[in-house]
């Protein structure tokens, strides 16, 4: 047996929660999960899971052990990859999920920046607003916008996006312009929603000049869950909309968009790279999260 690789695997059971999503993120057959994980209880002479047909969870040993697996492994790995680096760059596949607007307009062409530096790395490259099982689906990283609301994943805040309300000119030459943003909630105006993955819920807003604040639904007749529709609705002429700088630059240096209530004030939406705490942050990930903080306060 080999220890290291068993214990590998029985951390990675305890994970997911599951022997066969274990050996579908090791790639490895279920039979071949199974056996290590016995052979590495056999080993120590006691039982660290009780297995159900419907779940497994960690024994009363089991719980003492896995902490001591997880920090073993990780000290092998930082013993492994300190003599590697100190003459080489880090390498390896690096899989990490971000919001489209941000892979398109942000992460993906500063990305030739990364590969000059890391030529080394894989990166691996999920495209959504969608809800992540990082461990279920071998993710590394996730970057997503707004207060972190999984407390079991670590969270590093990487930046700030500011924003602003923007409608087309045609929603403009149809609807008028709104002088005041209570004017979004009343009969003559429209907004686009944006629905939070977690909730279905649509996004408020809040906005401020001197004293007065307002926190804004907006009506609404269309409501979407990826940030690149929201935008397209937009230009479209569906609905005012509230998006980062980032996305409405080009489009209102183009004329597409026409920024509304610049005298208002509305809250920076706070930016997080996140990660299990289980998760060692290898060296990997640990240049990428560096790299992408940087990028974020360019």
């Amino acid at each position: 047996m080999d220890r290291f690789d068993a214990m590998r695997v029985f951390a990675r059971v305890v994970e997911t929660g599951s022997f066969t999503r274990a050996a579908q993120t090791l790639q490895l057959g279920r039979t071949g999960v199974t056996e290590r994980v016995q052979q590495l209880e056999a080993h120590l002479r006691v039982r660290l899971l009780n297995r159900t047909t419907r779940q497994v969870n960690l024994t009363a040993e089991g719980e003492v052990y896995y902490p001591r697996v997880v920090r073993l492994l990780a000290e092998l790995e930082d013993t492994e990859a300190s003599l590697s680096t100190a003459t080489a760059a880090p390498r390896g596949r690096l899989r990490i999920d971000v919001p489209s607007p941000f892979a398109r307009l942000l992460l993906v062409p500063a990305l030739p920046d990364f590969h000059a530096r890391y030529p080394d790395i894989e990166l691996q490259i999920g495209v959504s607003d969608r809800e992540v099982d990082l461990i279920g689906d071998s993710v590394d990283c996730v970057i997503r916008g707004g207060a972190p609301v999984e407390q079991s994943l670590v969270a590093r805040h990487i930046g700030d996006l500011g924003f602003g309300i923007h409608a087309s000119p045609g929603y403009l030459q149809r609807h008028g312009r709104p002088a005041h943003p209570d004017e979004l909630e009343g009969p003559h105006q429209l907004t686009v929603g944006f629905l939070r993955p977690r909730t279905g819920r649509t996004r408020r807003f809040v906005m401020q000049r001197g004293a007065e604040q307002i926190d804004l639904q907006g009506r609404h007749v269309i409501a979407v869950d990826d940030g690149d529709a929201y935008l397209a609705a937009g230009l479209a002429g569906l609905g005012i909309v509230c998006v980062p700088d980032y996305m409405a630059a080009a489009p209102a240096a183009r004329g597409e968009l026409v920024r509304l209530f610049e005298d208002w004030q509305i809250e920076s939406m706070p930016m997080h790279l996140m990660f299990p705490p289980n998760r060692h942050v290898n060296q990997r990930l640990r240049v990428f999260i560096d790299w992408v903080t940087a990028l974020m306060q360019s």
